[in-house]
């Protein structure tokens, strides 16, 4: 893993979330472990309204967590109750804590490779919808990561599990000075919640 990034989650500190927070996430390391205990694929389809910014952090943030705590069963996805694209500012972010990014492809939805480490496969990050076929039919956990998603989409197919965890829009703060400011405070509340869940397997 490049160094950056595992400095920075070693500088996580999960001790600041809260007790209903963490009563909120216990319901995923409830899913998780049991998929351990079972011997089952561990899925997690991290959804959200225009796949374009929350669920891209907690999809790369996720996966990022399982590689550092050396969890390789666990395969993360994200996708939306609509298509639209990546915002670029979620890349330019996570650029800022270490993450290596390049675009694969110009266009309205462009394809994102993100990268990690650099002998571990890229996650590949572009706006889709939660039911695409690059994402998994069946097994999964669809953990909504915007309430009008949540509220939106009453219905998710194939899903063994469904589970709210929500986070406030940064897309709030585009166009003002905190935008910056707002979009990594996002990420690194994304990520010391997914450290607190990954390091309690």
């Amino acid at each position: 893993m490049f160094e950056t990034i595992t400095e920075h989650i070693k500088a996580l500190d999960i001790s600041s979330i809260n007790e209903e927070r963490k009563e909120t996430l216990q319901q995923l390391i409830d899913y998780i472990k049991n998929k351990i205990t079972t011997k089952d694929p561990i899925r997690l389809n991290f959804i959200c309204t225009h796949n374009s910014r929350r669920s891209h952090l907690s999809q790369i943030w996720a996966q990022t967590m399982a590689a550092f705590y050396k969890l390789d069963y666990v395969n993360c996805y994200s996708g939306g109750t609509e298509a639209t694209a990546m915002f670029p500012k979620v890349g330019e972010t996570l650029a800022n804590q270490g993450f290596k990014i390049k675009k694969l492809s110009e266009n309205d939805n462009p394809v994102y490779s993100v990268k990690y480490a650099d002998n571990e496969p890229a996650i590949i990050a572009f706006s889709k919808r939660f039911e695409d076929e690059f994402n998994p039919r069946s097994g999964f956990a669809a953990i909504m990561t915007c309430s009008s998603a949540d509220e939106g989409c009453p219905l998710v197919n194939g899903c063994d599990k469904r589970i709210a965890i929500t986070y406030e829009d940064p897309k709030k703060s585009d166009g003002t000075p905190q935008q910056t400011e707002t979009y990594f405070n996002r990420s690194l509340q994304i990520a010391t919640e997914m450290k607190f869940v990954f390091s309690s397997l």
